[in-house]
């Protein structure tokens, strides 16, 4: 598939290289292509571009900015002309700029809403599906634990969407836990907070979460 990539981050770069891993065309987006210069050196299957060819390229859409950036990143991708009827992968939390205290991060959401619900209501026609947003950038392609594949939590409107998704995530060695429509999206994007405590507490980043079943 073609992927767009919106974000040179840590998260939008790990992500490229994954789908470049994998046999994808890769486009990321980004307003400083200059940053970008060395990573390109390493993988130069990788296409650069801004936001709008970005969204144009890609089939399906990673956003993976920052959470305050989001709304702004989709509309500079073209907003609705570019991202109708296409799978917007939601890795995006809505942390806000403020310093986590004893570990805990402070989000500008409130507990009966979800960042992907705002974007969902915003850019109706794109087809969001929140993924990668509960994991550190290191280990979101193969990551390897001793107790087997770890798990992703996903939730989005479009079943066809999540369906493209969840073989992005087996491709990239998870397992997938569908938790239903968009409005699950308010338990997912919290997860990022939890993930995080043992990371500022102890310097621990290297967890992941696991659904166990009977």
């Amino acid at each position: 598939m073609n992927i767009g990539v919106l974000g040179s981050g840590d998260v939008g770069t790990a992500l490229a290289v994954g789908f470049l891993k994998y046999g994808h065309e890769v486009m990321v987006g980004t307003r400083d292509p200059a940053k970008l210069a060395a990573w390109r050196r390493e993988h130069p299957a990788a296409q650069v571009g801004s936001f709008s060819d970005t969204a144009k390229f890609g089939e399906v859409i990673v956003l993976a900015v920052k959470g305050t950036a989001a709304s702004d990143a989709l509309r500079a991708a073209g907003g609705a002309a570019s991202l109708s009827g296409k799978t917007v992968i939601d890795a995006v939390n809505p942390i806000a700029d403020e310093p986590p205290v004893d570990g805990v991060l402070k989000f500008f959401t409130g507990p009966n809403e979800s960042l992907m619900e705002r974007l969902q209501k915003e850019f109706p026609t794109a087809r969001f599906v929140k993924a990668f947003n509960s994991v550190g950038s290191a280990l979101m392609v193969n990551p390897k634990f001793a107790e087997g594949r770890p798990t992703m939590f996903i939730c989005g409107n479009d079943d066809a969407a999540k369906r493209t998704v969840a073989t992005i995530l087996d491709q990239f060695g998870w397992e997938t836990a569908d938790m239903g429509k968009a409005n699950a999206a308010r338990a997912i994007e919290p997860l990022c907070i939890l993930w995080c405590i043992p990371g500022f507490a102890r310097n621990q980043w290297t967890h992941a979460f696991k659904l166990l079943r009977q």
